[in-house]
């Protein structure tokens, strides 16, 4: 299966090129999308070797396709891991990661706040089937080294956190699970960052997990998930957790919109950054906000440890506002710009309310105990001129 060279070309540079060379496909600039569900073989000898993986090459679309091997490649030289597997979702992803990595009696070790639908699988989920989840804050380093036990298979957390911003020290907690068993397999959501802005393998994580469906994508229009770590246990994952488990398996279409994505990424999160930085200062300063959760504001209780593991502070925002949820609902049923929706790393600026939409799964005590306030809003910084979104803002958040 494809796995990602590094090369001492830049970050951007890469991005576009990549795992690809158009020499090998007829001169043709764009990777071609094989729309085809199966593969022939000139004999059954060559057919045994590709089922065995004695012999490259593809059998079966649910396992691997050119087009997709084309991006995991990619994925992989930005992630600076060995080898990635693109799913249909980004649940997708982390389902047939976790159904591949653990069984009853396992523990996964998991940060107390996690996006609603990560949450629901492992609480709802993996529980029924005799997982233990075990939750601890992980910016609490005591609490988290308490909670490890010789049942930990899976540490996993998201930095920052969807959705109150919280950002975890990932080679702290790495250091702290390798240290009580090098065995445990670290995981770490970087949906949020894409590898344009932090890169957790490189920092002591085993594997990160993406909604493609966000930056990576970048448009608001496809649905796809990635996985990306050493190239035997993406193995596993595509030959268990995704052909057998869970059959999350991605269109060769939906790859090609990713790949088109992937090419602007450094120049989107760049403007992402710009935008979010831009806001999150405006709102600190405004009368009528009570709190501003974002990395890049000097005082947040973050911005060390952001400084420390990421090149920039991201697209994604929180507040909280002085008349709290009532306030909230005032201020985005007055938005006109800004566009209400769930989703996040699209062109336009997305704002929502967590409790009410991405993290209902929670119930109202749940949300109490992991962190997620009635009064949270998320606002994605879009592409628009900063000045436009925060002209909106400021006419919603107006008496």
């Amino acid at each position: 299966m494809p796995s990602g060279n590094k090369t001492k070309l830049s970050f951007a540079t890469r991005s576009v090129h990549a795992g690809y060379d158009s020499a090998d496909n007829q001169g043709s600039l764009n990777p071609p999308i094989y729309m085809t569900s199966t593969y022939t073989f000139d004999n059954v000898a060559q057919g045994a070797g590709r089922f065995s993986g004695d012999e490259p090459g593809h059998f079966y679309s649910r396992i691997s396709n050119p087009t997709q091997e084309v991006l995991e490649t990619r994925l992989a030289n930005l992630e600076e891991g060995e080898a990635a597997l693109a799913t249909a979702s980004g649940m997708g992803a982390i389902s047939a990661t976790l159904w591949t990595l653990v069984g009853p009696g396992d523990q996964v070790l998991v940060d107390k706040t996690l996006y609603g639908c990560t949450f629901s699988f492992m609480e709802h989920g993996l529980k029924k089937f005799g997982v233990d989840i075990c939750y601890a804050d992980f910016t609490d380093h005591a609490d988290v080294k308490a909670k490890l036990s010789d049942k930990t298979k899976v540490v996993y957390f998201e930095t920052p956190v969807n959705p109150n911003m919280r950002v975890i020290d990932i080679a702290a907690i790495s250091a702290l699970a390798k240290g009580h068993n090098t065995d445990i397999k670290v995981m770490v959501d970087n949906t949020y960052c894409t590898p344009a802005l932090q890169r957790p393998l490189t920092l002591g994580a085993d594997l990160v997990v993406h909604s493609a469906t966000k930056y990576l994508g970048g448009h608001g229009d496809l649905i796809a998930g990635a996985v990306v770590g050493d190239a035997e246990t993406i193995q596993q994952i595509r030959l268990f957790g995704l052909k057998d488990m869970t059959g999350a398996v991605i269109s060769p279409m939906t790859v090609f919109l990713i790949l088109r994505g992937i090419k602007t990424l450094q120049l989107r999160m760049e403007r992402h950054c710009q935008n979010a930085q831009a806001i999150a200062e405006m709102l600190e300063a405004h009368p009528g906000v009570d709190q501003v959760f974002f990395p890049g504001l000097k005082n947040d209780p973050y911005h060390e440890i952001a400084c420390k593991q990421m090149d920039d502070f991201g697209g994604m925002i929180a507040l909280e506002l002085k008349g709290g949820y009532e306030a909230g609902v005032r201020m985005l049923n007055k938005l006109k710009l800004a566009k209400l929706a769930v989703s996040l790393g699209d062109a336009e600026t997305l704002i929502q309310h967590p409790a009410s939409m991405t993290h209902s799964v929670y119930t109202l005590e749940e949300r109490a105990k992991h962190g997620i306030t009635e009064g949270l809003v998320r606002i994605s910084a879009g592409l628009e001129a900063e000045v436009d979104i925060i002209a909106d803002l400021e006419q919603a958040l107006a008496e």
